[in-house]
């Protein structure tokens, strides 16, 4: 008799040309990702040709119960990496039956940005350091912790390698090849300095795809870890104290960053971020302002600084940006449980299409 994992298992492909779409979406908290699966006649590689669905938004804090349905529209596909086969993820967005989208939506206007020409033309890349915390399933605390008590202090755990030092190895690789397979352009992971915490980074990606690939990662990971029954917490400050928190640090560059004369339009750029920084901190995150402290490797949230190789400013520029002229800066602001559409839109549009003279009433 066939068992469970024989049934999960099963290769479809010699049966059916059947296939299974997981459709996600982000729900009403706005870090929380649902999902639901339906059966398609056969592979789809194109999101445009994909069906809209719908679900009950009054059970995901998105509607009210008297007018519930809400409207889910395929954006993104990736491979399935827990069916496997020809079977898919589907990032979605969420809309009201009138076409509308809803306040939980950020996705749209993010997509309204990225469409502007100015923004096309500058194309501008991303890659997102997504820092979180395995937590130990009933207790909620950190993983290879001791019960209700600490481990040693910060030092030994960053990158490590060791029983005694690295908590959750298996989670980690586990969730990079499944992105790997996936087709997310995740580029690398590391253990943090706070054990049990841990780094993936997705990118370089190019506008909105940033947003798409960076919640199929959270979704994957949430997957792996409900498969190992351990809680992932995107929680920029989960420990109090002496402990590091969790960002999503946004590393950023356009056309004319990369180009020669970069350095420029890098420093003109920040110019502008530091100009707009209480609307950027604003939008960067909940529970931000307990890790933004201007200790363990952050500045104040009230402060903003940039600096070259500087690990507790605002923004940091790299050693390789200054040398050639050209290149990326590195936004240390948002939090870990940021939402990756916000921080995207939000830094192109202040950097490319945000004016500093307009705003200050002087044209």
């Amino acid at each position: 008799m066939a068992g469970l994992t024989d049934l999960l298992n099963l290769d479809l492909s010699d049966r059916t040309g059947k296939i299974i779409a997981e459709y996600i979406w982000v729900g009403g908290t706005g870090m929380d990702v649902r999902s639901k699966a339906r059966t398609l006649a056969g592979p789809v590689d194109d999101p445009s040709k994909l069906p809209n669905w719908n679900f009950d938004g009054s059970s995901t804090g998105q509607a009210t119960g008297d007018d519930s349905e809400v409207i889910l529209r395929p954006q993104a596909i990736f491979r399935d990496p827990f069916r496997k086969g020809k079977n898919i993820l589907v990032i979605c967005d969420c809309y009201a039956p009138n076409g509308d989208p809803i306040p939980s939506n950020k996705r749209y206007t993010a997509e309204k940005i990225f469409s502007h020409p100015d923004v096309k033309a500058e194309e501008p890349w991303y890659g997102i350091e997504q820092e979180y915390t395995l937590l130990q399933k009933d207790t909620n605390w950190p993983i290879g912790w001791p019960l209700g008590g600490y481990p040693g202090p910060q030092g030994p755990y960053y990158c490590a390698a060791g029983a005694e030092k690295s908590y959750g190895r298996d989670i980690v690789d586990a969730h990079y090849k499944a992105c790997l397979y996936a087709g997310i352009s995740i580029g690398g992971i590391n253990a943090e300095v706070m054990p049990g915490q841990w780094e993936f980074q997705v990118g370089p990606s190019v506008g909105i795809s940033a947003g798409d690939q960076l919640w199929a990662a959270r979704y994957i990971l949430e997957r792996i870890t409900e498969i190992a029954g351990v809680v992932v917490s995107f929680d920029p400050k989960p420990i109090p104290g002496e402990w590091n928190g969790a960002g999503a640090h946004t590393n950023y560059s356009t056309k004319s960053m990369r180009s020669d004369g970069g350095y420029e339009e890098i420093k003109k750029a920040i110019k502008k971020l530091g100009a707009r920084h209480a609307e950027h901190i604003a939008a960067y995150g909940e529970g931000n302002e307990r890790r933004l402290t201007g200790r363990h490797e952050t500045a104040d949230i009230n402060t903003f600084v940039w600096g070259v190789a500087n690990r507790g400013a605002s923004v940091r520029v790299g050693r390789d940006t200054e040398k050639e002229g050209k290149g990326y800066f590195e936004d240390r602001r948002p939090a870990s449980n940021m939402d990756p559409y916000v921080v995207t839109s939000m830094i192109a549009e202040t950097t490319i299409l945000w004016d500093t003279k307009i705003s200050n009433g002087s044209k």
